[in-house]
């Protein structure tokens, strides 16, 4: 497939639509790291504005098999706080984070956006104490849901 010919002056989704299959996978796959997912979503160009590509993306995200949801969190990292709220909680995070890794084998995922910086170390401590008691599927759905937020966060904030 040829890249579509893009104007100079064009938006970050003119410029999605128009990549080529592989330039458009990328940008995705740093949205959420599912191969499946960035198909789709790419299959599926061009996208009239960012609303229908947000929806087309939530509808995806919510197809995700349990390999891809595996596949999409072995790309994750921890959730971005505040510098100095790791070093001030350190021990708390530490002991929860390890907790949440060693009961279902994938690292912690949640998203902040909306919350103050002030309001991050609290939710994302009460939110993963509260996880822990899930089961393995119960946190499967929350992680997938979680992972769904993020994905349009980073999406809306790409495009």
């Amino acid at each position: 497939m040829q890249t579509r010919a893009t104007p100079a002056t064009a938006t970050p989704l003119e410029r999605f639509n128009a990549a080529s299959a592989k330039e458009a996978a990328q940008t995705l796959l740093a949205c959420l790291h599912s191969h499946a997912w960035a198909h789709r979503l790419t299959a599926h160009r061009p996208y009239p504005d960012l609303s229908a590509l947000l929806a087309a993306a939530d509808e995806a995200s919510y197809d995700l098999s349990p390999a891809d949801l595996t596949e999409a969190l072995t790309a994750e990292t921890l959730p971005a706080l505040p510098e100095d709220t790791y070093a001030a909680a350190h021990t708390a995070l530490s002991a929860a984070h390890a907790a949440y890794e060693s009961r279902f084998g994938h690292v912690f995922v949640i998203s902040l956006d909306g919350l103050s910086p002030e309001e991050t170390l609290n939710h994302v401590l009460t939110a993963i104490r509260s996880r822990l008691a899930n089961d393995p599927d119960e946190e499967r759905l929350v992680t997938a849901e979680e992972l769904r937020r993020l994905a349009r966060t980073r999406l809306s904030n790409t495009l």
